[in-house]
């Protein structure tokens, strides 16, 4: 969501929706441009063909200032950019990141089991970019790739690299991402990086401290050698984490997509200590309800099921409301 337009990965069906005005109301309409497809009503994994320029495979994380579009395309190992606002449905991508030409896609280039480089990429779930500079959750390969400029060609090599010590380590400790799935910059540098397999969100006061030192705290657990699913407890808490997708900075909090507890949680201001409790959630009536939907059967307009990914966009919220196969856009009363 950004600029009243609305971005949506339809990740299972192997396209991407956009809608230059936001929907508004709860009846269908229908997006202005479907990306991925050489048929809008088409679901193929690459168009049931190869892959190519414009198909899609498991597409994932979007970013977007209204004029450029890049998205993580997940199952094809690589990261399409768009230069200019696509208009045309299908219309191809202008650069690809982690592949050597748009024909290419497989894991780490040279398939499974190939190690990892400056240039490939393994199942990259998440991307961010401030307008200038361009981060990439690379998840399969457990780590985040930086590059300084918004790549202009085909396989551009990364800058830097945030959780590894090098380009090409492959070895991981618990201090690190495990299985970063997401990654957002805060308006004062920070960097949020939703760590799913272990259940909590790193945290870096400066991103650049981020190449040379392991996060400076911890949402979702009490330490860095603790990793429970709500921190072992048979329901959620205020400073537990389920599955969480994706974190996003707000004003002078952060939202955090608290997916396997069916909610998005609400600090008020960035924590400064480890597993620090929300303020507040969407989704359940409490912070100790777990279930999917709530208390209800059926999806209503106040509970949630499995939300994957949050974007604030002045006083709006947009959630990818996977579980009940929709995108809820609500109005930020904070």
């Amino acid at each position: 969501m950004k600029n009243g337009s609305l971005f949506v990965s339809d990740t299972g069906q192997n396209r991407v929706f956009i809608w230059h005005h936001l929907p508004e109301g709860q009846t269908y309409q229908t997006p202005n441009v479907v990306l991925g497809q050489m048929e809008v009503g088409d679901t193929g994994r690459n168009a049931g063909a190869g892959v190519t320029a414009s198909s899609l495979q498991y597409p994932s994380g979007i970013w977007s200032d209204g004029q450029r579009l890049i998205v993580a395309d997940a199952w094809n190992h690589r990261v399409l950019i768009w230069h200019e606002m696509p208009t045309q449905h299908g219309q191809p991508a202008d650069v690809v990141v982690g592949q050597p030409d748009f024909g290419s896609n497989l894991p780490n280039v040279q398939g499974i089991g190939a190690a990892p480089n400056e240039r490939n990429l393994n199942w990259p779930y998440g991307v961010f970019c401030d307008g200038e500079r361009l981060w990439i959750a690379d998840t399969g390969n457990r780590r985040i790739l930086f590059f300084e400029k918004i790549p202009t060609e085909n396989y551009a090599a990364a800058d830097g690299v945030i959780g590894k010590p090098s380009f090409t380590e492959r070895d991981y400790d618990h201090h690190d991402p495990i299985w970063c799935y997401s990654v957002k910059i805060g308006p004062q540098g920070q960097m949020a990086v939703a760590d799913t397999q272990y259940y909590r969100v790193l945290l870096w006061h400066d991103w650049r401290t981020a190449f040379h030192q392991k996060a400076d705290l911890i949402i979702g657990q009490p330490d860095i050698d603790s990793s429970g699913m709500n921190r072992y407890g048979l329901y959620p808490q205020a400073n537990s984490l389920s599955w969480c997708y994706d974190a996003c900075f707000y004003k002078n909090g952060l939202f955090v997509a608290d997916t396997g507890n069916s909610r998005v949680l609400w600090f008020e201001q960035i924590p400064t200590a480890n597993g620090m409790a929300a303020d507040n959630l969407i989704g359940p009536s409490d912070f100790h309800t777990g279930s999917e939907n709530a208390n209800t059967v059926f999806g209503t307009d106040k509970a949630l099921y499995w939300p994957f990914s949050i974007c604030p966009d002045g006083e709006k919220l947009a959630v990818a409301d996977t579980g009940n196969h929709r995108v809820i856009i609500c109005k930020l009363l904070i």
